[in-house]
């Protein structure tokens, strides 16, 4: 299911005079989190991508003060989903920077639409180990959902990094399974939207196992 991708901010523009106009954010959908596309060049940006990413683990883990670590969860905020995705969103899957980026890109989605994340999470109640591996408070709304993707974020910076993402990865595995229920709900009045959403949920399927698979190799540490 999705390791996904999504578009936020824009960058800034020059004027005619000079001057840097900065645009509103573009609205974010839920189905464009494994759609996004990155850089244009992503062998080109691949090192220092890769060197950013490490740089600010390991500045979270060298004893960033908590306005410092705000800064670092809040960093799509700040720079734009766009930004983020043009470092990382080309990484491999089972790499710093890539694992970061899916960090990051399941917290905007949720951010962008908690209620939807909330519907999906509620309705893949069967995912009784996965929901208890994610932490989310129950019964989990909008609010609670975006509080645990930013303490998963929190905890990628300032504790076990593998531990956060293999609660991000739970927290596909519940969300998807979730989807799977939507999409069997949809079946008989709508198939094209319940096949739509099956897709949904098996690309999430894929981005639970990427981030386990970082989780393991960070554990191993190969994870570059």
């Amino acid at each position: 299911m999705p390791s996904s991708r999504n578009s936020a901010g824009r960058s800034p523009s020059s004027t005619a005079a000079g001057t840097v106009r900065h645009h509103r954010p573009r609205p974010f959908a839920p189905e464009q989190f494994a759609a996004f596309e990155g850089g244009s060049d992503p062998a080109a940006t691949a090192e220092g991508a890769a060197l950013l990413a490490r740089a600010l683990i390991d500045g979270g883990h060298a004893g960033a003060d908590d306005t410092a670590v705000r800064r670092l969860v809040g960093l799509v905020d700040d720079a734009g989903i766009d930004t983020v995705a043009g470092l990382w969103a080309d990484a491999p899957a089972v790499s710093l920077s890539g694992a970061l980026w899916r960090l990051y890109a399941l917290s905007t989605a949720t951010a962008r639409n908690g209620r939807q994340w909330a519907s999906w999470y509620r309705a893949g109640h069967e995912a009784h180990v996965a929901r208890a591996v994610a932490g989310a408070a129950e019964p989990p709304g909008a609010r609670e959902l975006r509080e645990l993707t930013d303490h998963i974020l929190t905890g990628a910076f300032t504790g076990d990094f593998g531990v956060a993402l293999e609660r991000a990865a739970a927290y596909c595995r519940v969300v998807c399974l979730g989807q799977a229920h939507h999409s069997e709900a949809l079946e008989a009045g709508n198939p094209a939207q319940a096949a739509a959403m099956l897709r949904q949920a098996k690309r999430l399927l894929g981005t639970a196992e990427e981030l386990e698979e970082a989780a393991a190799a960070w554990r191993q540490d190969t994870l570059d």
